[in-house]
């Protein structure tokens, strides 16, 4: 980053930020901080009314506010390309919100940029999985819970899992105080405090049905922070496969999110996969046919040899 740059992105900082130590911007932007104290003095010089001194810190005088900056070609597409995805994976308000973005961006770029970045923008395109009705169904369900987050009110719904509870219980009724929402492999996931379980637990919004806002409030954690939360690795069960060559691009590209580590062999690929129970890996695996060989546990294999025999009965 040249000078000119850094004094324009420090300006930008301070504006966003109460005060930030001289340290602190050395860190941001890769530089000593004697060379920070020099571009405060420029920045000062040139007439940016900051306050603060070395040690302390600095800010911006209240009400100083950074004129509109331009956009360089590739600032700009990944601003509209931002635009893309949200309107396309959140609710109905920000999709409007989205397009308003998008017009106001375009609307300040200069011909040249605009120009280019619509050249760039067409040589790319976000494709939205899955069907029609099911992204539909999350949209709506992401819109309720996103303003139950903000209102901090509860919410319910009819849970559907794909692996049955100790009692081989697919579906349950859950009441939850929402904390946050994620988007994990294409899918939204609600990160939330169940009643049921008196614990933070994650809820596909796929598998939701039935959802209800409730008038009972919560109040978030002090210490919860959803971009610093980590969930409990509970995976302990350890799983080896083996993948004939002509699949293994296949599996790579699949991106399974039990994948731990895979490595190529001259017999094939080996994969080494954590689940918390085997039942989860069992219609992947068979998804593969005779592709895919299990190497350990030995459980897991008996388990794959049982339900190829009930398969060969069915023809």
């Amino acid at each position: 980053m040249n000078k000119t740059d850094r004094l324009l992105a420090i300006v930008l900082e301070l504006q966003s930020r109460e005060v930030v130590r001289g340290e602190d911007l050395a860190d941001l932007f890769e530089t000593s901080v004697r060379t920070i104290y020099r571009d405060i003095q420029a920045l000062s010089e040139a007439g940016v009314p900051i306050i603060g001194a070395p040690g302390t810190g600095y800010s911006l005088m209240t009400g100083y506010f950074l004129p509109p900056i331009s956009f360089t070609v590739e600032e700009a597409v990944t601003l509209l390309i931002g635009t893309d995805f949200i309107e396309q994976r959140f609710d109905d308000e920000y999709r409007v919100r989205a397009q308003a973005a998008r017009r106001k961006i375009e609307a300040i770029l200069s011909e040249s940029v605009r120009n280019e970045t619509s050249r760039v923008r067409k040589a790319l395109r976000l494709l939205t999985p899955g069907k029609r009705d099911v992204l539909s169904k999350e949209r709506e369900y992401f819109e309720k819970i996103r303003r139950a987050i903000l209102e901090e009110r509860k919410i319910r719904f009819h849970y559907s899992k794909g692996i049955g509870d100790s009692k081989g219980n697919h579906h349950s009724d859950r009441t939850v105080a929402p904390y946050g929402l994620v988007l994990v492999e294409r899918s939204w996931m609600l990160v939330a405090r169940c009643d049921l379980r008196q614990d933070i637990r994650h809820f596909r919004l796929s598998r939701m049905a039935e959802l209800i806002d409730l008038e009972e409030r919560f109040e978030l954690p002090a210490h919860f922070n959803l971009r610093e939360y980590t969930p409990p690795d509970d995976r302990h069960l350890r799983v080896r496969l083996r993948f004939n060559h002509d699949i293994a691009d296949k599996v790579k590209e699949s991106n399974y999110h039990y994948i731990e580590d895979m490595e190529e062999h001259q017999d094939g690929l080996h994969v080494v996969l954590r689940v918390r129970q085997l039942d989860e890996l069992l219609q992947w695996v068979l998804g593969w046919g005779a592709g895919v060989i299990v190497l350990e546990p030995e459980s897991f294999r008996s388990c794959i040899r049982e339900e190829a025999q009930k398969m060969l009965k069915r023809y």
